[in-house]
């Protein structure tokens, strides 16, 4: 009898040995997705201070120059351009009229854009233009890949001449992109 269970406990053990062996292992199941992301273009925009003080000057017979920050300028341009494409900033001013009196023409005032904050992937340059009474650049961008920035801070330079009158002076600094 004890052949007979040890030829049993064999039998079964070779079943259970080969039922392991020979059972096929699982496989992850898996599947693909494929996706796409569409992105387009934003737009190309300019911001500029609301209202600025040229500051004050004290009259002289001789005039002179006033200069003055003008505050922050920034042209942002989510575009997504092509490589190689721009954009270019311009300025013009109306004259400074006081309540009564002769005005400082516009072509006395000039424009320097001073140090340039980049952001993306362009060449800025400053025009920095003498007089600002007709459309005139101040910065130009150039070789843009993709989406960039521009941030400077303007001097607007007052050539005050002699014997102007004593008063407020109002005027208009009109900034533009295209």
């Amino acid at each position: 009898m004890r052949t007979r269970i040890q030829f049993s406990c064999a039998i079964v053990g070779a079943l259970v040995l080969g039922g392991v062996l020979s059972a096929a292992p699982a496989s992850p199941a898996t599947a693909a997705t494929g996706v796409t992301l569409t992105v387009v273009g934003g737009a190309l925009s300019i911001t500029v201070p609301v209202t600025a003080s040229l500051g004050t000057w004290t009259n002289s017979v001789a005039g002179g120059t006033l200069s003055t920050a003008l505050g922050q300028v920034q042209v942002s341009d989510a575009r997504s351009a092509a490589a190689g494409s721009g954009w270019v900033a311009t300025v013009i001013s109306t004259a400074l009229t006081p309540l009564g009196g002769p005005t400082i023409g516009a072509a006395l005032l000039g424009y320097t854009a001073g140090s340039i904050t980049k952001v993306g992937t362009a060449t800025y340059v400053a025009n920095n233009p003498v007089a600002i009474d007709g459309v005139v650049a101040v910065v130009t961008a150039s070789g843009i890949t993709g989406d960039n920035s521009a941030t400077w801070n303007p001097t607007i330079d007052v050539h005050i001449p002699g014997g102007v009158a004593s008063g407020v002076y109002t005027g208009t600094i009109t900034h533009s992109v295209s």
